[in-house]
Order: structure tokens, then sequence, then C-alpha cells
């Protein structure tokens, strides 16, 4: 039988050894591999090792058989990464959860791949069985990243379709699949909203939960119906430092002057790999209560009940509220936010004047109550 979403579930364990074989060729990996590694080294020496990480590659994914294997072995670098770019991760709520269940979790969206890294980095922490991640086909132009997310339980959301007939069909199918893997008891993350909140202000987007109740039309469900037997939950994933910070004031200043931005071709790629390494605080990861009754009758109710937990969960940290202070002018002299407004003030040093002031009213958001500034 044909498997009507094989481009754009995650890879099973059939296919996890052909797929591996296929990385451990690959030139392009190994010279990133290298780089993010020595990242000042010659090109003329990264040429003679690439045979070495190669061979080194190839023995070290060499036991991994399975999905599960895989996901093992990534946890554990997660766990380095998490010690060196993170004071703290602090988990909290999944004890209002049955893990016997699968849900439906929808967070907000920060950062590319930290945010459902660290949703499945949190339920593993605790016994979870992970989650599969919703990711847009925008972040997949290198094949290889693509490999290595889908190996990693993501699964493709079809967003660069132009003609409306075939993106209806996509995001139908998408939402078939998405039902269909929480009734396999298989948990699932989306994000809020397409796109990451670069101004720090957490809304989530109504035509996300209708595209997730597209599936129960062909059922004869209501919205209600539909997302009661999704069990949606809100998440709220919060960093006390955004690596990315700069780079996101510079964009949205810029989209406001010129009324567009231009991404560069490697853009993505960079952001993804300066959200994982880059230093993060404390970091907060907040499973709230599930959604029932009048908060999922509609996308409208819902987007409002999922907005206000998200707010709820919120930490106001010195950092929110040095920035709200510096952004309307003011000295920050009181001892328990001196240190956050040095670092912002190191932050904003080689900003312009309208993207240290973006960069500071992003930061200052959670001490506005999720208001714009």
């Amino acid at each position: 039988m044909q498997d009507p979403y094989a481009d754009i579930r995650p890879y099973n364990d059939q296919e996890v050894r052909p797929v591996l074989s296929r990385l451990a060729g690959s030139a392009q990996l190994i010279n990133a591999l290298i780089h993010y590694r020595y990242p000042s080294m010659p090109r003329w020496l990264m040429a003679l090792l690439r045979p070495l990480i190669s061979h080194r590659l190839r023995r070290h994914i060499g036991r991994v058989e399975h999905v599960e294997d895989f996901q093992n072995m990534v946890a554990r670098w997660v766990e380095t990464l998490m010690t060196h770019s993170t004071d703290n991760v602090v988990v909290r709520g999944l004890e209002k959860l049955n893990k016997d269940h699968a849900y439906l979790l929808i967070s907000n969206h920060r950062d590319i791949a930290m945010d459902p890294t660290l949703i499945n980095y949190s339920l593993h922490q605790k016994g979870w069985p992970t989650s599969r991640i919703a990711i847009g086909d925008n972040l997949l132009r290198n094949p290889d990243i693509a490999d290595i997310m889908r190996l990693n339980k993501s699964f493709i959301v079809k967003r660069s379709l132009a003609n409306k007939r075939e993106k209806l069909r996509e995001l139908q199918r998408l939402s078939g699949y998405i039902r269909e893997s929480l009734e396999a008891g298989q948990s699932v993350w989306i994000a809020q909203r397409e796109g990451r909140a670069k101004d720090g202000i957490d809304k989530t987007d109504k035509a996300v939960l209708k595209m997730l109740a597209l599936n129960g039309r062909q059922r004869d469900e209501n919205f209600a119906d539909t997302m009661a037997a999704m069990r949606p939950v809100p998440v709220s994933i919060q960093y006390e430092w955004d690596p990315c910070d700069a780079e996101k004031a510079r964009e949205l200043v810029i989209r406001s002057e010129s009324g567009r931005y231009e991404k560069s071709g490697d853009e993505d790629t960079r952001s993804i790999l300066q959200g994982l390494t880059g230093f993060k605080g404390r970091v907060f990861v907040d499973f709230g209560e599930p959604l029932s009754g009048d908060d999922i009758a509609s996308a409208e109710a819902m987007a409002a009940a999922i907005d206000q937990q998200l707010l709820q969960l919120t930490e106001v940290l010195p950092v929110h509220q040095a920035a709200a202070s510096l952004a309307r002018g003011e000295a920050c002299d009181a001892p328990e936010l001196a240190s956050a407004a040095a670092e912002l003030r190191r932050r904003t040093e080689f900003l312009s004047p309208e993207q240290a002031q973006r960069l500071l009213q992003t930061y200052a958001v959670p001490a506005q109550g999720n208001s714009d500034l």
C-alpha cells in the first residue's frame, strides 16, 4: 500500500541506515562539521581532514539502527549543548498531563531549531516519549539538514507552494497526518504562528488552528470536536537572552523603514547555528493546561486561550525590567537590574539608535504584559 505521507513524514526505522550512509558521505556536511569545530581552519587543511572526519562519522553512527538510537545520540549532544549555552533549564507543568496520552503541543516561537529541541529535551529529561516536530520546508533547502531533521522525528510543512488549490490540498494532508500521529500515540509540536516572533509579542495565528481542524471536515466534526480529539496544550518557551537578538532587531528596523527585507542565502542556517550554540542564560519551558470546553469552541476562542496561558506562564526577569527602563530613557540603577542593564548596553553598542531601541523594546515585552510598545 502506498504511503500517503512518504514525502513529508519523519523517516522510519527501515530508512535510518540508508539515510545515515548518505549523510556520512556528504562533503557539504563534513565541511560544515569541520567549520563548526574549527571555524578558523584554512581550506587546504580542511581538505586534508575530510577523510578522517568522514571515517569518524561513519564509526560514530555505525551503531545507529533505529530512530530511537538516533534520538538517544542527539540527546547526548543536546545535553552538552545545554550545559555550555544555558545557565539552567527549568521544565514545569508536565505533572498536569498524562504520560500515556498524546498531545498537540502548541508553543510560542522564538528560535528556529531551539524551540522544538527544547520541547523534546524537556520530554526526554522527564522520561516522556518525544514528540513529532512540524518544520517549514523553507528551512529544508539543504538536503543534509532535511535528512537530519527527518531522522529526528520532524515532518515537513509545505509553505512555499504558490498555487492556492495545491496549497489547500497539502494543508489538508498535513492536518490528516497530524491527527493520525496523535491517534497513533505520538505527540506533535507545532508553533503558534508561521515564523518567529521577532518583536517578542506572542500571538497565535488563527490560520494555524484552522489548518489543524481541516481533518475534521472529512469526519463530519465541528471545530470543537476535532480539537478535543487532538488534546491541545499551550507551551511557553522563554529564553533569558536571545542569541539572535541583534539580527532580529536589524531585520525589523529594515523592514519598517523600507517595507521589505531580503534574506541572504545562508541566513536561516546561520540563525539555526547561532540559536543553538549561543548563550541563552536561564531557560523556562512551561507546559500549560489542556484546552477544553469554551476554549476550543472556535479558532478565535482557542487563539485567545493559548495567548492567555502563554502570558500567565511568562516569567518577568530582571532583563525585561531593565530593558523597559532603558527603552523609556530612564536610569537603571537598581542593584538587581544593574547587571542586566550592562549586558543590554553591550548588546546594543554597535547597533543604530533605531535598532538598539527595537532590541530594548523586544526584551521589555514581558514587563509590559505582552502588549505592543
